[in-house]
């Protein structure tokens, strides 16, 4: 039996009835749909979503701390250690020491590494315009608009 049908008015059948359900239910349905379609593709590639994140984002750089990586992709700190190392395993990326501040270190993309992003890159923005292509100019400058809005308000 429902919780809810047994006790009418409740403050759970009230939070049941909050107008904004169905839109974070899209949202959510619309991120695991993009997700999904998206990481097969990179996985296709060799990749895995995260190390492709990595790539995309130190492609055409000099490089960055990975604290700034970390903001940029937002990968965790901790989780993103782990995709570097391997990144480095695969030699797609190396660490470089500044000898300004010997403490940290810049994460850069391997002249194999500049190579899969210059592969990999272009052929993935293709496989996702063909989706977001089917929408109108208009659309995705709503749809940027009211995804920043909600990013904003939390």
């Amino acid at each position: 039996m429902n919780g809810n049908a047994a006790n009418p008015g409740s403050p759970t059948d009230e939070a049941a009835k909050e107008a904004f359900i169905p839109a974070m239910r899209e949202l959510v349905r619309a991120y695991q749909a993009f997700a999904a379609y998206s990481a097969e593709h990179v996985r296709k590639m060799g990749l895995t979503p995260p190390q492709f994140d990595v790539i995309s984002t130190l492609g055409n750089t000099t490089g960055m701390p990975l604290h700034k990586l970390a903001e940029k992709t937002l990968i965790t700190k901790g989780t993103l250690t782990g995709i570097v190392d391997r990144l480095e395993q695969k030699g797609l990326l190396q660490r470089v020491v500044p000898a300004a501040n010997r403490r940290s270190f810049i994460a850069v993309l391997t002249p194999e590494g500049e190579r899969v992003f210059e592969e990999v890159f272009p052929a993935h923005m293709a496989y996702l315009k063909k989706r977001f292509g089917q929408l109108s100019e208009r659309e995705l400058e709503q749809t940027e608009m009211v995804l920043a809005r909600l990013r904003e308000l939390f």
